[in-house]
């Protein structure tokens, strides 16, 4: 018989309420890289309004993203869609990704790291800080550069899952 719920899956009582707290705001996915070339899948993205716009991220402090960011003081940003649903589960660690992250698709370089080739949107950041921040790094940045493409539907994450608008 085939069951409609994973066998594996922590019981509901058992669960992080923080967790499943998070698990109810629909967050856009995003891919940070830097220089090196280093990257991770990021679904805690916040962007501020200023001048200079400011840009603020949660990562693992443990990831390859987090030393190349620290060692060449910029970062990108990239939104991503419908379409890179593989690319994020590759880069959250989620997915094999065989020859390493950066050989399943075609980038194109930025001082600020790579981004997938074709990014319509994406933003260049210098890095102001980190600090710890419950189990992750808060990483703060200033926009530099930012180019926009046509409006596209995020990728969202929500209770484990990615959907999109549509």
């Amino acid at each position: 018989m085939i069951h409609d719920t994973d066998p594996f899956a922590t019981p509901e009582s058992a669960r992080s309420s923080v967790r499943r707290l998070r698990g109810r705001f629909g967050m856009t996915v995003c891919l940070w890289t830097a220089p090196g070339p280093a990257g991770l899948t990021v679904s805690s993205t916040l962007v501020g309004d200023g001048d200079p716009g400011r840009v603020l991220g949660l990562i693992d402090e443990e990831s390859e993203l987090w030393p190349a960011i620290e060692a060449a003081g910029v970062f990108t940003v990239v939104p991503l869609g419908e379409p890179h649903r593989q690319l994020a589960d590759r880069f959250a660690g989620l997915m094999p990704a065989p020859g390493g992250l950066f050989r399943q698709e075609a980038w194109e370089q930025t001082v600020y790291g790579p981004i997938p080739a074709g990014s319509g949107t994406w933003a260049g950041c210098r890095l102001d800080g980190a600090r710890p921040f419950g189990w992750g790094l808060l990483v703060e940045g200033t926009l530099e550069q930012i180019t926009l493409g046509d409006a596209a539907a995020p990728l969202l994450h929500h209770r484990g899952r990615y959907t999109t608008l549509s």
